[in-house]
């Protein structure tokens, strides 16, 4: 962030706003997503304990492939 601020003069809210939603991109993929699906998977009664984490990854993508766009487009405005 200090160098996309600093050097190339990025629009710091822009960035931290942005990456922030992305981590939270990360964050439905990842392990720790399994800590926040604990209950609707039990309260679904699922067999794939992963299956609501399957089920995030392709809104996770989209929102992270957005992001980038976002970020690229309205950093530098």
């Amino acid at each position: 962030m200090p160098i996309l601020a600093g050097v190339f003069h990025g629009n710091p809210a822009t960035m931290a706003a942005i990456g922030i939603f992305s981590g939270y991109c990360g964050t439905l993929m990842t392990p720790m997503a399994a800590n926040f699906n604990i209950v609707p998977t039990a309260l679904l009664e699922l067999p794939d304990k992963n299956a609501v984490i399957k089920t995030q990854v392709p809104t996770a993508l989209t929102q992270l492939i957005v992001n980038v766009f976002l970020l690229n487009w309205l950093m530098f405005i």
